[in-house]
C-alpha cells in the first residue's frame, strides 16, 4: 500500500455532492434556517429507526436535555448515567438541577452491565439512560426487564448507533425515548444536529413544544457549519490527509471552525446559547446521508470484522456481540496495554480515535458532575487503554490492512 495515505476519523461520511450543497446552502443565506427540510428529514429519521416521532435539535445533547425535562425530571431527582460517557451527557442531567448516578460498564462491549444497575436505582431514580456504545446494542432484554421492574422509563442513547439493530428492530425505538447525534464524529454528519424519537405521543407533543422554545441557530453559525463540512471533506481526504494533520498538529491544533463542545459545557458550566434547533440547511445534507444509511453501515460492519480477524491472531480481543443484534460501529474499539505507543504507530497510517480519555470525555476533571473517583473501575479502565479505529466509508481493506500491521507491535491490554 501507498504510504501516501492516512485516513481520519473526520469526513468520511461527507460525499463530494454532500460538500457541493453544503457550499451551496451557505451561499443561499434565505435556505438556511427554516424550510421544509427540517419536516421531511424528521419523518425520514423516525421511520429509519422505527419510531412514530422524531424531533430535531442543534444537537443530540439538546434533545436529550428536552426529553428528560419533558419526563418531569428536575431538582432532586436522580437519573442514572452509564460510564464512560461524554460530559455533555451529564450536563444535561445537571443542568436540570438532578443527579447523575453512575453505572459501570462491562470490559467485553463497553456498555451498562445490567447486573451493576440494578444497585444504583432509588427511589429518586426518574430516567436510566442505556448508551449503545461504539454502535453495540446494549443488553436489551435485561435493561428493558430492570426498567420495567422498577416502573423507570428507559432513554437510550444511540448517538453512536444510528443503523444498529436489536432483533431486528432499529435501535433507537425500543425505549420510551431515545435521542441520536449527527455531530461530524458520527454515523451521519451535518457538523452539529442531533434528534429526540419516542413512539409516546404525548411524550412526543411536549418535546415538540420544547423544540418550539428553541430559537434557531444564527446564519452566519449554520453557513459556517455547513462551509466547515466542505472543508472537512477535503482535508480528510486520506491522501491530503499525509499532509494537512501534520500541519494541524504543528499550528497546535488551532481551529477556527466552530467546535462541537464549548469551553463553558468541557467545565460542567451551562453556556449561554444552549437549547437550539436545526438549521433546515444542516436537515438537507442529513436526508442526503439518510438516503445512504444502509450502505454507510454495512461498510462499516464488513471494516469492523476485518479488523476483529485480523487482530485476533496477534491477541486483541474483538468485542463481543450478542447473536440477536446487529452493531452500526461508528467506531471500531480496542483495548491496548499503552495507548501512548499506540498513537505513535498508528499515527503514519491514521488518526486514531481516543474514546474514551475519562469516564468522562473531554471534561476538564473526570469529577465533574459529581463523580467519585472509583465508582465504575471498568470505565476508569477503558479510558486508560482504548483506542478506536476508523469503519467509515473512506477506510478501503488495504486501509485496514496498514493499520492492523501498524499494530503489530502493540501488546493487547490484560484481562
Amino acid at each position: 500500500m501507498s504510504a501516501l495515505r492516512r485516513t481520519a476519523q473526520l469526513g468520511g461520511t461527507t460525499t463530494a455532492g454532500d460538500a457541493g450543497l453544503a457550499l451551496a446552502l451557505a451561499a443561499r443565506p434565505r435556505r438556511l434556517i427554516d424550510g421544509p427540510a427540517i419536516e421531511r428529514y424528521e419523518a425520514e429519521l423516525a421511520r429509519r429507526v422505527g419510531a412514530e416521532f422524531a424531533i430535531s435539535f442543534g444537537a443530540g445533547r439538546v434533545a436529550l436535555y428536552g426529553i428528560l425535562r419533558e419526563l418531569g425530571v428536575g431538582e432532586g431527582d436522580e437519573v442514572i448515567v452509564p460510564l464512560p460517557t461524554h460530559i455533555v451527557v451529564t450536563n444535561a442531567v445537571s443542568y436540570l438541577g438532578a443527579k447523575p448516578v453512575y453505572a459501570d460498564c462491562r470490559l467485553t462491549d463497553f456498555n451498562i452491565d445490567p447486573d451493576g444497575l440494578a444497585a444504583v436505582i432509588g427511589p429518586r431514580t426518574k430516567a436510566i439512560l442505556v448508551q449503545h456504545t461504539f454502535g453495540i446494542p446494549g443488553d436489551m432484554d435485561a435493561l428493558l426487564a430492570i426498567a420495567a421492574e422498577r416502573d423507570v422509563p428507559l432513554i437510550e442513547d444511540c448517538v453512536h448507533a444510528l443503523g444498529a439493530t436489536w432483533r431486528g428492530q432499529p435501535i433507537g425505538g425500543i425505549g420510551a425515548a431515545g435521542f441520536f447525534s449527527t455531530e461530524e464524529t458520527k454515523i451521519i454528519s451535518t457538523t452539529m444536529g442531533g434528534a429526540g424519537v419516542t413512539n409516546d405521543p404525548q411524550l412526543a407533543e411536549r418535546v415538540r413544544a420544547f423544540q418550539r422554545e428553541c430559537p434557531p441557530p444564527e446564519r452566519s453559525l449554520t453557513a459556517r457549519r455547513l462551509a466547515k463540512l466542505a472543508l472537512y471533506y477535503v482535508l480528510t481526504e486520506p491522501h491530503v490527509h499525509t499532509v494537512t494533520r501534520p500541519a494541524y498538529e504543528a499550528l497546535g491544533g488551532y481551529q477556527p471552525l466552530p467546535v462541537p463542545t464549548s469551553d463553558e459545557e468541557l467545565a460542567g458550566e451551562r453556556p449561554e446559547h444552549y437549547e437550539e434547533r436545526l438549521a433546515s440547511g444542516q436537515a438537507e445534507i442529513a436526508l442526503r446521508q439518510l438516503a445512504r444509511l444502509d450502505e454507510n453501515v454495512a461498510h462499516r460492519r464488513l471494516v469492523a470484522a476485518e479488523y476483529a480477524a485480523r487482530l485476533e491472531p496477534m491477541g486483541f480481543t474483538a468485542p463481543v456481540v450478542a447473536d440477536d443484534a446487529e452493531p452500526a460501529w461508528v467506531r471500531y474499539p480496542v483495548r491496548v496495554r499503552d495507548r501512548d505507543a499506540a498513537i505513535e504507530a498508528l499515527r503514519h497510517r491514521t488518526v486514531p480515535g481516543t474514546w474514551f480519555t475519562s469516564v468522562q470525555e473531554e471534561a476538564l476533571r473526570p469529577t465533574l458532575n459529581g463523580y467519585v473517583a472509583g465508582t465504575c473501575p471498568n470505565a476508569e479502565r477503558a479510558a486508560r487503554e482504548l483506542v478506536n479505529l476508523p469503519t467509515h466509508p473512506r477506510v478501503g481493506r488495504k486501509d485496514v490492512a496498514a493499520i492492523v500491521e501498524a499494530m503489530s507491535s502493540l501488546e493487547p491490554a490484560c484481562g
